[in-house]
This record gives C-alpha cells, structure tokens and sequence, in this order.
C-alpha cells in the first residue's frame, strides 16, 4: 500500500529562552523566518507531502499577514495548537487518515536536508515509528542533590525530529491520556505499547532555541536548503 505523506509542524514557541518578544520561529535568518525555511524544506521533497503547520491562534494572524505581503502564499492546512505539545500534536492528527505516513517535525529546525527527509520516509515504509537520533559526543553526569556520577554515555543518545510514523499507530497512540511525562511523539507511542525503531540523525539538524543557537548559524556553519 503506498501511503500518503504527512508533515506536521509544530511552532508553538514563545521567544521566552530567546530573550526575544517576538517568537522564535518568526525570527529571520537569511532574510526569512525560521519557520518558512522549515516548511520551504518539506516543499522541497521530490514528492507531494500534505503540510500542517500548528501555530497557536494568537499568532495566527501575524503569520497570515506576512505570507500575504511577502507572496509566501502556499497551500497547507492551520490548525491552533494546544495547551501542550502534546495537544498541538492532537489538533493535528484530525487532518490526517489512517494508512498515512505522518512525519512530525520542530517547526525551529530549518536545516533539514531533502537527502535527510527522503531516507526517513523510505524508513518510515518499513517500521511503523522512527525516532533519528545522535551520539552524545560530551562527557555526561547524573545529578543526585548536591552529588554527581559519571555515567557512560555511550548508553545515551539524543533525540531529533522529523519523527516519522504510520497514521494508525500515532492516530491510536494520541487517543492516551495526556500524561507529564510525555517529552515527545517516541515517548507517546511507546507508552501505548509500539516498538520505536532508531535511525542515524543529521548533524546539522539543530533546534534553534537560544540565542547562542544563532550565533552558530551566523557562523555559516550549517546551509538552508
């Protein structure tokens, strides 16, 4: 069965880490918003992928007025996100079907590559939930009150997004209570029981969250597609 595609976005931050009153995935790098680079690179995909882009509904209004008046005028659907990001993911799984291919994705990583993208999907394919990941590369200690341990680190990997998994599993996975301990799309559907399959993440995949973050893309370390 081939399975339509699906991109969630979610941009539902509020510049508070940024030291910013403007949000963060409305702030500009190379003359556009993080968040249009993001949805730029789904665009990009060889491929028709069904965008939804989750905004929450105070900032709806700002984002539709820019689109209008920089000609960023592309067709995706604008649901408001929730309370939490586990909520926001739930206001956008209404649009998508079962026997859909869903990729979940920050909407402040814009260095995803097309190349990256692609590999995903064809993964996506063959298991039913997809979690890229990365070495940790810098020595890691568990804190316990006013003592720390050396862990190895080697145990540990760190997480990115797109997440990508079949429509039925997160459909089902998302009908859960939402629970505290829910820090991303992996930790929902393992709680209701599926088996997460690891796959290699890309370096230059970084969330942009603090101000130091764009310090690193001024130093034109990583490319926007």
């Amino acid at each position: 069965m081939e399975r339509k595609i699906f991109a969630i976005i979610l941009a539902g931050g509020s510049g508070s880490r940024m030291g910013s009153e403007l949000p963060k995935q409305f702030i500009e790098i190379e003359g556009k918003p993080i968040l249009r680079h993001t949805i730029e690179a789904f665009q990009s995909l060889p491929l028709k992928v069904e965008i939804i882009v989750v905004l929450p509904s105070n900032q709806k209004s700002f984002w539709k007025n820019y689109c209008k008046e920089t000609g960023f005028l592309t067709k995706y659907i604008l649901p408001s996100g929730g309370i939490t990001r586990f909520h926001s993911v739930q206001n956008a799984l209404k649009y998508v079907p079962d026997g859909a291919l869903v990729m979940i994705h920050d909407g402040v990583r814009p260095f995803v590559t097309q190349d990256f993208l692609m590999s995903l999907i064809e993964k996506g394919k063959d298991y039913e939930a997809v979690v890229p990941v990365r070495p940790s590369i810098e020595s890691l200690r568990r804190v316990e009150g006013d003592d720390s341990f050396a862990i190895d680190r080697s145990s540990y990997v760190s997480v990115q997004t797109p997440q990508v998994f079949h429509s039925e599993v997160i459909n089902k996975a998302y009908s859960q209570s939402y629970n505290p301990s829910f820090t991303d799309d992996a930790s929902v559907v393992e709680a209701a029981g599926y088996k997460i399959t690891l796959c290699e993440g890309l370096r230059q995949n970084i969330k942009i969250t603090t101000p130091e973050d764009l310090e690193v893309i001024s130093g034109n370390i990583f490319k926007l597609n």
